[in-house]
C-alpha cells in the first residue's frame, strides 16, 4: 500500500476498532473510580494506546521473523483475554460484594492496569498479519495511528464511567468487574466461535 487517504482512513478505522474493548475497559475503571483525576484518567488512556501500538508491531515482527510460531500462539488469545479480564472482573465483584465504600474504592493498581492493557490489546497482534505487507515505517505510522485513536476512545471512556461511577456509588465497583467479564467472554466467544 501507498501513503494515501486511504492508507490513514484504514489505520484509523483499525484503531477505532482495536480500540473498543479498551473503551469498555476504560468505562469500567471510570465506574469504579469516579473520582479519577485528569492526570490518572491520561495515565490509564496511555497504557492502553501503547500497548494497541505494541501489539501491531509485536505482530508484524512475528509476521517478517517467527510466522510459524505466532500462528500456533494465535488459537490461545481469545483464552489469555478471558482468563486476565475474568481475573480483574472476579476481583473487582469481589471487593464490591465486600460492600467496599466509595470513598474507600482503591484505584486499579498498575500491574492491575498492564493485565487490562494486554487483555484489550492482545488480540491486535494479529493485525500485524494484516500490515505485513507494509514497511516498517508504513507499519510504525498505522501504530501510532491505532494508538491516537485508542487514547481519545479510552478517555472518553473513563470520563463517561467517571460520570455514571458518581452517580451508581456503591455498585460502580461490582457493575465495572461484570462488565469486564463479559468483554473476556466475548473476546474469548468472538475467537473460539
Amino acid at each position: 500500500m501507498d501513503w494515501s487517504i486511504r492508507f490513514f482512513v484504514t489505520s484509523i478505522m483499525l484503531g477505532v476498532g482495536l480500540a473498543m474493548d479498551a473503551f469498555s475497559v476504560s468505562l469500567a475503571n471510570g465506574l469504579s473510580e469516579p473520582h479519577m483525576k485528569k492526570g490518572r484518567m491520561c495515565q490509564v488512556a496511555s497504557v492502553f494506546a501503547i500497548f494497541q501500538a505494541v501489539m501491531p508491531m509485536l505482530g508484524w515482527t512475528c509476521v517478517h521473523t517467527i510466522i510459524n510460531v505466532f500462528r500456533e500462539f494465535e488459537r490461545f488469545i481469545p483464552w489469555i483475554a478471558l482468563a486476565l479480564l475474568g481475573f480483574i472482573g472476579g476481583k473487582m465483584l469481589i471487593e464490591g460484594r465486600k460492600g467496599v465504600e466509595e470513598e474507600t474504592v482503591s484505584k486499579i493498581g498498575f500491574w492491575g492496569l498492564m493485565l487490562q492493557g494486554v487483555a484489550t490489546s492482545i488480540d491486535a497482534l494479529s493485525v500485524g498479519f494484516t500490515i505485513s505487507e507494509y514497511g516498517f515505517f508504513m507499519a510504525f505510522v498505522c501504530s501510532m495511528l491505532i494508538a491516537t485513536v485508542t487514547y481519545i476512545i479510552c478517555i472518553t471512556g473513563l470520563s463517561i464511567g467517571k460520570r455514571f461511577g458518581t452517580r451508581l456509588a456503591g455498585r460502580a465497583t461490582m457493575l465495572g468487574g461484570v462488565i469486564l467479564i463479559l468483554i473476556g467472554i466475548e473476546i474469548w466467544a468472538t475467537g473460539v466461535f
